[in-house]
């Protein structure tokens, strides 16, 4: 039940922000079947299906408030694969036509691009979205389109049928009610693992006076507290926050865990204070949003907290390109969008993901592309890793959770000298898919 936990730190994470060269992908990085169909010609199967054409949309909040850069990764990472998929001669026999749009991460603006995508370029699916405000999920599911590999930043992959998040989804999804009526559930494997991994024992949130970081950051000291940690909470001003007086109170407290539940303004702004006070932490933990190329820029006057600073995510580190999968997105990304090395993120690795997630979906259906075969293939009951790059997940349909469950996460740790050589993420575990624990599922209300 891990994806839960995911989805609730990825929400608050981002409602938070509110207030050239390489080589020509083979056919072979590709496991879902390129080129014409083994047999037989393709036919108009579906909507948004052609004998030679597939068309997907992508909906993203590129120019929302919180800037261009910070919820565009998905986009990207899927606008790669595809066109890596068509130069490696398309999916049957058919190339895939991407059709974007930018909701200006509103509401209506949401609604707008979804009547348009489905409505007017009458696209087969919807893949790798990224969406402030999701208020067009219920159209999508009443229209029965697949959504495949969204960023669940609100609830609505939670609740409406024909959505399928990146990390997975147990819940019921009926369309009647978020999760398991009205209740999600939060575990408690990051804070198992540092506890085990630095010995750590007291930690400390801290959190805005404002409705979404406080209910973040009650999230966070619930699991922190079941996990056996004395925790310290403070809350700052949004406008006016003291993080001097944090920093004077986490030294006083031998704090060693550092979460929050603020934005990249105020966690710099913190750790600055930090720095400042000359306050030592063995771990300044942050999230998969967060787990981005420009932290030697966003961090560059906090030295000393950008040293211990640690992510966490259900995904593959986009520097670890000795996964056959990873480089072949790298490789992509280097030929289609390499002035994005700068700013390279691991929401540009999840899009990429949800491209082949989606593919996978539709390969499976050989030349008769259906949607009905496309869900079939997301509910089935094996686990799915978009060939290695999640840790395993899937759409099956589970109980209220109670009791202890698995769960495993990625690790990575910012250094700004790697062994492959300059700053980056270097992966803190030998692999994901075994780093896991037995852990508490606890409920909350979103």
């Amino acid at each position: 039940m891990q994806q839960l936990t995911r989805r609730a730190r990825l929400a608050a994470a981002v409602l938070l922000l509110l207030v050239g060269c390489g080589t020509r992908l083979p056919a072979k990085d590709f496991a879902a079947p390129t080129g014409p169909p083994a047999g037989g010609g393709n036919t108009a199967s579906d909507t948004g299906v052609t004998a030679g054409q597939i068309k997907v949309g992508i909906i993203t909040s590129l120019t929302s408030p919180l800037g261009a850069e910070v919820l565009s990764g998905p986009r990207y990472g899927a606008l790669a694969f595809f066109q890596a998929l068509n130069a490696a001669g398309g999916l049957h026999g058919r190339t895939v036509q991407v059709v974007t749009c930018d909701d200006g991460g509103s509401g209506i603006g949401n609604q707008t691009c979804v009547h348009q995508l489905i409505d007017h370029d009458q696209v087969f699916a919807l893949t790798a979205g990224s969406s402030l405000d999701y208020a067009g999920a219920s159209y999508v599911s009443g229209k029965a389109v697949p959504d495949v590999g969204g960023q669940p930043i609100g609830t609505q992959y939670d609740r409406w049928p024909h959505l399928f998040e990146i990390y997975g989804n147990n819940a019921p999804r009926d369309g009647r009610s978020v999760g398991w009526d009205g209740t999600l559930y939060q575990t408690t494997e990051v804070y198992r693992f540092f506890k085990q991994r630095l010995n750590a024992d007291r930690a400390a949130v801290v959190a805005y006076n404002q409705a979404e970081s406080l209910s973040y950051a009650h999230q966070i000291e619930q699991g922190l507290a079941a996990e056996g940690y004395h925790v310290l909470t403070r809350t700052v001003d949004l406008a006016l926050p003291a993080f001097q007086a944090v920093a004077t109170a986490l030294s006083a407290d031998h704090t060693q865990l550092l979460f929050d539940a603020m934005d990249t303004r105020g966690n710099t702004a913190l750790c600055q204070a930090l720095d400042t006070a000359g306050v030592k932490l063995a771990a300044k933990v942050t999230n998969v949003q967060n787990w981005t190329q420009t932290v030697a820029r966003d961090y560059q006057s906090a030295p000393g907290c950008r040293a211990v600073l640690w992510a966490t995510s259900s995904s593959r580190n986009y520097a670890d390109t000795q996964y056959p999968a990873v480089q072949a997105f790298r490789s992509a990304m280097q030929r289609y969008y390499p002035d994005r090395q700068p700013v390279m993120s691991a929401w540009e690795l999840e899009g990429w993901a949800a491209a082949q997630w989606l593919t996978d979906a539709m390969a499976s259906c050989g030349g008769a592309l259906t949607r009905a075969c496309v869900e079939r293939f997301m509910d089935r009951d094996q686990p799915y890793d978009a060939h290695g790059l999640l840790i395993p997940t899937d759409f099956v349909r589970q109980p209220r959770p109670s009791g202890p469950t698995r769960a495993c996460l990625d690790v990575a740790r910012w250094q700004d000298s790697t062994p492959a050589g300059g700053p980056g993420w270097v992966t803190q575990v030998p692999d994901m898919d075994t780093n896991c624990f037995e852990v508490p599922q606890l409920p909350y209300q979103p």
